[in-house]
């Protein structure tokens, strides 16, 4: 599966998520809506929003912090390892 994760540094509830991510060692290719505004405007045209987290999966946008922490941890085996575990 393809996870991708729209966020931004200072934002509390991404950086919750972003730790969650880290402790399961999943890889997630990151998507930064300040650094980069393609991002921001490919996640606006895509859900109609700009609210972050959101991670994608496969091309699915998912919002909500705690949903994607749930999602994540309940689906950790099935996700690819940063190193490949």
């Amino acid at each position: 599966m393809k996870l991708e994760l729209y966020y931004y540094p200072s934002c509390p509830f991404c950086r919750i998520v972003i730790e969650v991510i880290h402790q399961l060692e999943l890889k997630v290719d990151y998507k930064n809506i300040h650094e980069d505004f393609s991002n921001m405007e490919k996640l606006k045209k895509d859900t109609g929003r700009t609210t972050v987290p959101c991670l994608y999966i496969d091309n699915n946008p998912m919002f909500e912090s705690y949903d994607i922490m749930e999602w994540l941890k309940t689906n950790k085996d099935k996700l690819e390892k940063v190193y490949g575990s």
